[in-house]
């Protein structure tokens, strides 16, 4: 199952390098391309030099290997190549260049084999483990580490809850004279703390007094939530252990993936990045097809680097997840995949408008800091509303307004585009702020569209 170009162009790591990418896409400066039905993709780039760039793929990753010098992943080539290979699947008209299945060249396959043998090392690895074998860490040692870091994030907890109870005595007017620094001065407390979850809702909080009207609301809202999360670390031993994990993890403490494997084949719905100025985020929507688990796998990056995993949207991959611990937690690890990706990903059953914010209830209740949940929309259209658009049940009188942030994007209108005034199915992130759209499928189009 070849990909299509849109889905290639999902995994570019910014905009220029999809522009690139595509300007790659013809079959001029390529030579000696082919693929495997293994998922291998190879071939030759003409560049600038007078040796031509050594660009391979391995699908299954996806992964990428080139000779340019570029710190981008995946390249440009890479995305070139990737869009060639594509345009031969979706075409009965050969290009130039056959992108065909064939036996990889020497400098591929040594790259290739390379990964095979590590991703076998790996597997031999985890099963030394699982049988107790190798040295332990130092218990005793660990402990000692972890008493350390709670009491400083304790004592992080006990300065921030008298900054929370300076700024109401003094009033919430007062927190937009005093200005961003001394926010920020109290963010960087929580870092040294050790509570980088502590210091990014501080953070937020410092940028409410200047986000527009409504905005004292909005500060005493927030306020009652970091206060609520001082009180869960502060009397974290009393706490049910599920909760108690959530709590650690919004502090900022690590939450190890420790629950059973999950094998399944896996819908990608989704995947995009945010960024804090410093870290880039990817989040990718999982569906499994024989679970009917969703789970969200995430991804950072650093320096300019493009976080990873990368995973083209709308195709299916067999792979095992490994849940993270957590009230209402739907993290996971991704673990080795098997076999090529492949298409004919149905939706995720979906529901109306209502059933969805019922199901962001219901998860507020076992996380309150929670920020959205995932749902899926069944026979919705979206429809303008004042100054913004909802998604309205078609045989129903419940409607869900989109969230702001989504207002204006281009993944709006395609997905109007999509509907054509007629019902379609929706995934996306319901939260307090509204809907989401992240992927869209219609009766006439089943192929997955993404919208972000």
């Amino acid at each position: 199952m070849r990909w299509t170009a849109e889905q290639v162009l999902a995994l570019a790591p910014d905009d220029a390098s999809r522009r690139a990418g595509a300007r790659l896409s013809a079959a001029g400066p390529w030579s000696e391309a082919g693929s495997s039905d293994e998922g291998a993709v190879w071939g030759l780039c003409k560049g600038s030099g007078k040796k031509p760039y050594q660009t391979v793929i391995d699908t299954k990753g996806p992964a990428y290997k080139c000779s340019c010098p570029s710190r981008k992943f995946p390249c440009k080539h890479a995305l070139g190549l990737l869009m060639l290979w594509a345009a031969e699947g979706e075409s009965a008209v050969r290009t130039v260049v056959d992108v065909g299945d064939g036996e990889a060249p020497d400098w591929a396959e040594e790259w290739l084999g390379g990964r095979r043998e590590r991703s076998e090392e790996r597997a031999r690895k985890g099963k030394d483990e699982a049988a107790g074998a190798g040295g332990q860490a130092d218990p005793e040692a660990a402990r000692r580490r972890a008493e350390r870091r709670a009491a400083r994030i304790t004592g992080g907890a006990l300065e921030l809850e008298q900054r929370l109870a300076d700024l109401l005595r003094g009033g919430l007017a007062a927190a937009e004279r005093s200005g961003y620094g001394l926010w920020e001065e109290t963010a960087a407390r929580m870092v040294d703390a050790q509570a980088p979850g502590l210091a990014a809702r501080v953070r937020e909080l410092g940028s409410i007094p200047g986000s527009g009207a409504g905005w004292p609301v909005r500060l005493l809202e927030e306020s009652a939530l970091l206060h609520l999360l001082d009180l869960g670390w502060l009397g974290i031993d009393r706490l049910p252990a599920p909760l108690a994990t959530t709590v650690r993890t919004r502090v900022g403490l690590p939450s190890p993936a420790d629950g059973p494997p999950v094998k399944d084949h896996w819908l990608v719905l989704s995947q995009y990045d945010t960024s804090d100025g410093k870290i880039t985020t990817r989040r990718i929507w999982l569906y499994g097809r024989e679970s009917g688990r969703t789970a969200l796998v995430l991804g950072f990056g650093a320096a300019g680097r493009s976080p990873q995993p990368a995973l083209p949207v709308g195709l299916v991959i067999e792979a095992e997840l490994t849940p993270h611990a957590g009230a209402g937690q739907l993290r996971a690890d991704l673990g080795e995949e098997v076999g090529v990706p492949e298409g004919g990903g149905t939706p995720p059953p979906g529901g109306s408008t209502t059933a969805a914010v019922e199901a962001y209830g219901s998860a507020l209740r076992v996380d309150p800091w929670l920020e959205s949940w995932p749902v899926t929309l069944a026979d919705v259209i979206p429809v303008p509303e004042g100054d913004g658009w909802q998604l309205a049940d078609a045989d129903g009188e419940s409607a869900l307004p989109i969230a702001p942030a989504s207002l204006g994007r281009p993944g709006l209108w395609k997905l109007v585009a999509l509907s054509g005034g007629g019902p379609v199915t929706v995934f996306g992130e319901c939260g307090h702020r509204g809907f989401t759209p992240l992927a869209g499928w219609s009766a006439d189009s089943p192929e997955t569209v993404r919208l972000t």
